[in-house]
């Protein structure tokens, strides 16, 4: 039996923590990490004590929003915000940490991720958010789509 390589390790990780998720638009799982060890996990949906939108249902749906835009109209979170605010809720410095996601960070979550010292993102799937791209390449964070290919060029989407 093969072992898996450490990023393998890592996305699959991000693939059991997105089954966590509330959204019933997409699930999404991430993994910050330093030196091979987990600092936080996040996935998407509403705030403790909020109630699911499950539940309520989906505005985003409602209002017919395209994937990609108008962030502010959802009650939820993105995976990537909840796993920044999970290690700062604990006190863990994700300072040179790597970001796995199983989703490519919109503008809002790549914003939270330059400030919060992320030195790489690693993900599997693309996102339609131009300005998140040309704000990391930009930015020098290192990110790769998973497995192994760069980022593409600032302006073209992910």
């Amino acid at each position: 039996m093969e072992r898996p390589s450490w990023e393998e390790y890592f996305m699959e990780i991000t693939r059991l923590v997105a089954r966590r998720s509330t959204c019933l638009r997409r699930q999404v799982g991430s993994v910050i990490v330093k030196e091979k060890n987990i600092l936080a996990t996040g996935y998407n949906g509403t705030p403790t004590g909020i109630t699911h939108c499950s539940e309520t249902g989906c505005l985003r749906q409602r209002l017919k929003v395209p994937s990609g835009e108008r962030h502010e109209l959802c009650r939820g979170l993105h995976a990537e915000q909840n796993a920044i605010i999970q290690a700062a809720k604990h006190g863990v410095n994700i300072g040179g940490g790597t970001l796995y996601c199983t989703t490519f960070p919109c503008v809002i979550c790549t914003k939270m991720i330059i400030n919060a010292g992320i030195c790489k993102i690693v993900y599997q799937e693309g996102y339609p958010d131009t300005l998140a791209g040309e704000m990391l390449t930009e930015s020098g964070i290192e990110v790769r789509e998973y497995p192994g290919t760069l980022l593409p060029e600032a302006g073209e989407l992910p």
